[in-house]
This record gives structure tokens, C-alpha cells and sequence, in this order.
């Protein structure tokens, strides 16, 4: 019971740490790095199989992904660019928890690290 007790725990803190999807830019007006952050999707979340990554204003061949588990050792992952926009990434033989997703765009200005849990 205590384990459980604990791991309750654990879970609270951390989904209050990374609740919600952290995102930096770097340069420009704060209005307009606001507009990029809100047109990144990911869906669906939780994932099963696959997750796909969707960023309406940045083109994905300039960005950088990379995956990490929740205590922050990154993870090897297959993708597959749909179109310059999307990429779908396979996530099934990832172990059930969060992930943290990081996208990076030098040219764009961005930067930010998306939270999606895996069943």
C-alpha cells in the first residue's frame, strides 16, 4: 500500500511539473512566437501505435525531434515525414508512460518540448 501510496504521489507531482506543453522562442514579437505555439499538434495522446507531430506554420525538413522518457534518457524512434507539416512517429514499442517530444528549429525560432503519454 505505501508503494502505491507513493507512486500516487509521484504521478501528481509530476504531471503538475510538465502539465502542460513547455515552449520557447527566440527573437520577435511575443504575440507572434504565441501564434506558432498554438499550431503544433500532437494527436492523439495518449498514443497507441503511432503519434503524429503537426506544425502548421514551420516546415518539419528544417526541424530537429527528439524523444526522451519522463526521467529525461532519450529514446530511439522511426518516423516518417506525411508532408512538410507532419510526421508520424512510431511509438508502439515504447514501454506504457510519458514521453517528451522536443522540436527544434533554428530558421523558425523554435523550441519547445511536448508532454503525450503512451498506453
Amino acid at each position: 500500500m505505501r508503494v502505491f501510496t507513493a507512486f500516487i504521489v509521484l504521478s501528481l507531482l509530476v504531471g503538475s511539473f510538465f502539465g502542460h506543453a513547455q515552449a520557447s522562442f527566440d527573437g520577435g514579437p511575443v504575440q507572434e512566437r504565441q501564434e506558432i505555439a498554438k499550431h503544433v499538434q500532437i494527436f492523439p495522446n495518449p498514443a497507441m501505435d503511432y503519434i503524429h507531430v503537426r506544425l502548421e506554420n514551420v516546415n518539419f525538413n528544417d526541424v530537429k525531434v527528439s524523444l526522451h522518457n519522463i526521467i529525461g534518457n532519450q529514446m530511439q524512434f522511426e518516423s516518417e515525414l506525411i508532408d512538410e507539416h507532419e510526421i508520424r512517429i512510431k511509438v508502439k514499442d515504447l514501454d506504457t508512460g510519458y514521453y517528451l517530444l522536443a522540436l527544434k528549429d533554428d530558421h523558425a525560432k523554435l523550441q519547445g518540448t511536448y508532454k503525450f503519454l503512451k498506453r
